[in-house]
């Protein structure tokens, strides 16, 4: 057990002036952060980016890098995470640092600690538009120019997390980051995506980059036989055994032969599919295995297991690990949500036609799962003729009927439209502009062409504004009316849940998540980290008892902040109907409950929905109570 007074050693930016300073918090006040970010969020409005208190242990998916603050888009304190980035900010030697202020002209901030002298902190001006056209574009160029320009000044590689002009344009602007190895930037790009914290860094702080790095060794918890006694006391299994069993989607499934998110998702979706802009919901279980089978099994996922799993394309996210989830085809990296929203939601079906328009919207640096459902919603309104292509800067018309479709050539033509679609949202002078966030778009559409635009958008909205693109799964969860919203923070399994209990089970999965992130855990890691971290505390410093009340405490912080509004859309509100019916009717479920809800949507749609919403709200109320 560490006996010492253990602290979060949290370094304090002002861009503004470029004043820095260390600031100490005691361990059980604070257990990482999420806990302490949300403390700093609305003290000070400030991006905080930290690891957990794990980060260079043993470990595997220990090396998380967490982002958080109040998101630009989502319009409430949002947690958004990137996997490997923590092992080499562990050589700063500090927990967390925290931006405040905005830069007077756009910067790099750089960050070194070199063999445990102070940290050096400089803002280094930086002509951003000028690097964002040269070489491979945008967010990839901006990684590459710092390294040229400051990598020479660390003894170890560095990390770079950079922000593309999407980031400049846009509300929901991601953080981007890749290994780097003997000096140069890896093709394994990760990302702190959901919530727009790349639109924070950059519009709120000026800071466009920042690098990190340095030489710091802390003398912190590295016993490998004292967590394989833990994991033979609980599993009967030692440590590396255990997470190889836990991570076998992510590696390799031989119930499925393929791996990773992409190939198992998708071979396992059927009757599930979601494509062209969610009307699929509205089709038949015979249409939907149809285009399961016919665009996804044997074309879309059979590139993927030709090109990316039998061949062995696949890497880590920069921290040793078993569950190699990042899964390649050359430069292109190939995860589920990205190339779901970007893909059969887009109406593409072709790997060739995904990869171009996935790398273009990463390139201009996007959060990939928004950017994905923004650009589904609008091609489908030109499709229907509710907005004439001229309006949204583009020529032509997407192709949106599976009937007759040609997967190689319609998927490309789909992809470009896109892409066009993406150009204009970056340009400054572009017809419509989004730096407002989608949600005041479909409004701002809405008035000008009627209510029908608004109603074919699937989002989550919070507040005015603030919104999100949903998770890739047809349940209701994934709509839930949460404090956060667009990760993992509810329930989105397939059964049906009746609403007030699938409130209570999001707020369990909420604390649940919550756990892995303010201890900077890759969720990947969850079936055993879960169960297991909150006795490595108890271990390490006695205090199981009070991180689990502080896990309920920042829940019920999160919580209280709560603005989910109901469903907007239609077609919100007709992916629930949708569901339960499928449920019925399909999967042959036989539940009073279930037949209640069908029966009352079917009387009157809206009543009924705004009914589930509300159920589902006090079952997450009820949950997250700080006193209960």
């Amino acid at each position: 057990m560490i006996t010492s007074n253990p602290t979060l050693k949290l370094l304090m930016i002002d861009a503004a002036s470029g004043f820095y300073k260390v600031q100490r918090y005691n361990v059980g006040d604070f257990f990482g952060p999420v806990d302490l970010g949300i403390h700093l969020a609305h003290k000070y409005n400030s991006l905080n980016v930290g690891v957990g208190l794990l980060a260079g242990s043993i470990f595997p998916g220990s090396n998380r890098l967490i982002v958080n603050g109040i998101s630009p888009s989502w319009h409430g304190f949002f947690i958004s995470s990137m996997g490997g980035a923590g092992l080499v900010f562990d050589n700063l030697g500090i927990n967390m640092f925290s931006i405040v202020g905005k830069t007077p002209t756009p910067s790099i901030l750089y960050l070194n600690r070199i063999h445990g002298e102070e940290i050096e902190v400089e803002l280094i001006p930086v002509k951003q538009n000028t690097v964002w056209s040269q070489g491979r574009g945008g967010v990839y160029s901006m990684m590459q120019h710092t390294l040229d320009l400051l990598g020479s000044r660390y003894e170890n590689d560095p990390r770079i997390l950079a922000a593309g002009p999407a980031s400049l344009h846009t509300d929901f602007g991601a953080i981007a980051s890749a290994p780097i190895k003997k000096g140069e930037v890896t093709f394994v790009d990760t990302w702190a995506g959901r919530g727009g914290f790349g639109t924070k860094m950059v519009q709120q702080h000026g800071i466009v980059s920042i690098i990190y790095g340095g030489t710091y060794v802390d003398d912190d918890f590295r016993d490998r036989s004292v967590a394989d006694s833990w994991f033979e006391d609980r599993y009967q299994k030692r440590l590396a055994a255990k997470d190889m069993e836990a991570t076998t989607k992510y590696r390799f499934d031989p119930k499925f032969e393929t791996g990773g998110t992409f190939g198992v998702n998708y071979a396992t979706l059927k009757g599930d599919t979601m494509a062209f802009n969610y009307r699929t919901i509205y089709m038949t279980e015979e249409e939907r295995l149809k285009i399961h089978k016919d665009f996804i099994v044997d074309h879309y996922l059979k590139q993927f297991n030709e090109e990316t799993i039998k061949t062995k394309q696949q890497k880590t996210c920069g921290e040793p690990c078993s569950a190699v989830c990042k899964k390649m085809q050359g430069e292109f990296k190939k995860d589920y949500e990205p190339y779901q929203t970007m893909g059969p939601l887009c109406g593409i079906f072709d790997q060739r036609a995904a990869e171009k328009i996935n790398h273009y919207a990463d390139m201009l640096g996007f959060d990939a799962i928004s950017i994905g459902g923004v650009l589904s919603w609008l091609m489908d309104c030109v499709v229907e003729g509710l907005i004439k292509p001229e309006e949204l800067g583009i020529t032509g018309t997407p192709i949106f009927n599976p009937d007759g479709f040609k997967v190689v050539e319609d998927s490309m033509h789909n992809a470009n439209i896109g892409i066009a679609l993406m150009d204009q949202m970056v340009n400054p002078k572009g017809v419509f502009h989004m730096k407002e966030g989608a949600r005041k778009l479909a409004r701002h559409f809405a008035r000008r062409k009627g209510t029908a635009v608004l109603d074919k958008f699937v989002y989550v909205g919070f507040a005015r504004s603030g919104w999100t693109v949903p998770n890739q799964y047809w349940t209701p969860g994934v709509l839930s009316p949460m404090a956060i919203m667009g990760k993992y923070y509810m329930y989105y399994g397939k059964d049906f849940v009746p609403p007030r209990q699938l409130g209570r089970e999001n707020a369990k999965r909420m604390l649940l998540e919550l756990v892995m992130d303010n201890l900077g855990m890759c969720r990947f890691h969850r079936a055993w980290a879960e169960d297991i971290l909150p006795e490595v505390i108890e271990s390490l410093y006695g205090l199981r008892d009070k991180f689990q009340r502080s896990l309920l405490l920042t829940a019920s912080r999160i919580n209280s902040r709560n603005a989910s509004i109901f469903w907007e859309s239609e077609r919100n509100i007709d992916y629930v109907f949708t569901f339960l019916k499928k449920k019925k009717e399909v999967d042959g479920v036989n539940n009073p409950e279930l037949d209640k809800w069908i029966s009352a949507f079917e009387t009157d749609k809206r009543a009924a929905a705004l009914d589930f919403w509300y159920e589902l709200h006090k079952g997450i109320h009820e949950s997250l109570l700080e006193f209960h």
